[in-house]
């Protein structure tokens, strides 16, 4: 290597560490691709106050809904990649929108970099209170009875919710009507009242329905029991082996960002999720803090999670127009 380029490269990396030890020296905008008020932006919020005291710069969120929750990552990945803008995602941004819109406007695999995960969760399956229905077994069996008869509410089309009890019906055999709502209070109104006989929606939404009994809680769609629901059963156990489908955010940033920006950032994350401020918080609305995770194994959870939905889509023909 000749000498002016390896002093070149030195005097890159050692202005990039400075950078990263001053970092940040001014307000961070933190793109939310969802509404204000809705679940996911409630998390974000924690999460912008909890690393405004971390990082003594003020984290500023900025709602930006639309293009089926593609809009505001695609401002995040066109960003400049300095570390000022940064995205909160969300399993439906990362892993389920890119596979049902026809043409994202971008490759969320190759235009953003993953800093770390920061929650994780479930949905709840639930039916009506007038319906007969106890348990999932007796879900499975009446609707490979009657076909077409039973028909699902979902908070709409390339949700958890939607591509999840997809997923539901590959595994079990069924044939069940999807009925998509703009938005999960809607549907929880129609499961109530009868219009739709089951749903499922994230716990965040439909707990405090479920404890107040007006929906009837069957199972739970992670790995192991929601401490908000215990007596409820997960899927795998109510009668359906293997399955699973969680609900999950992260933070992102434009590819390019410096590696030291990264890096203090995911540190940063991971503390917060440690801290029990952070959560008491996030469990006080139906979510559970993730451990600490590395750029890297969330980039790979992101790639698995979205070749798993990937493949249930294509499977239902699921897809938003």
């Amino acid at each position: 290597m000749r000498p002016s380029r390896f002093f070149f490269l030195l005097a890159c990396l050692v202005c990039c560490t400075a950078a990263a030890q001053t970092y940040p020296t001014r307000p961070i905008r933190m793109i939310v691709p969802q509404a204000p008020g809705s679940a996911s932006d409630t998390v974000a919020r924690i999460i912008a106050a909890e690393l405004t005291t971390r990082l003594k710069q003020q984290v500023v969120v900025d709602n930006r809904p639309g293009g089926a929750l593609l809009l505001g990552l695609d401002l995040t990945a066109k960003a400049p990649p300095d570390g000022y803008t940064i995205g909160y995602a969300m399993i439906g941004a990362l892993a389920i929108s890119p596979n049902v819109v026809e043409k994202p406007p971008l490759n969320v695999l190759k235009d953003l970099q993953p800093i770390s995960q920061t929650t994780t969760g479930q949905m709840l399956l639930a039916t009506g209170p007038a319906t007969p229905f106890k348990n999932v077994k007796e879900v499975i069996a009446y609707a490979k009875q009657n076909p077409d008869k039973l028909n699902y509410a979902s908070s709409g089309n390339g949700t958890p919710g939607h591509v999840g009890f997809e997923l539901f019906k590959f595994m079990t055999g069924t044939t069940i009507a999807h009925v998509p709502y703009k938005g999960g209070a809607a549907g929880i109104t129609d499961l109530m009242a009868g219009r739709v006989q089951l749903m499922l929606e994230s716990t965040n939404s439909i707990t405090p329905y479920a404890k107040a009994g007006r929906v009837r809680g069957l199972a739970v769609s992670g790995p192991k029991r929601s401490e908000a629901l215990p007596d409820l059963p997960t899927l795998a156990e109510a009668g359906v082996p293997g399955y699973e489908a969680t609900t999950w955010t992260g933070m992102v940033a434009p590819v390019g960002m410096p590696r030291a920006v990264v890096l203090k950032l995911n540190a940063e994350i991971n503390q917060m999720i440690a801290s029990p401020s952070y959560r008491e918080k996030v469990a006080a609305i139906g979510s559970d803090p993730m451990g600490s995770s590395t750029p890297e194994q969330f980039g790979e959870f992101i790639r698995k999670e979205s070749a798993k939905w990937a493949d249930v889509i294509k499977r239902s023909g699921a897809k938003i127009d």
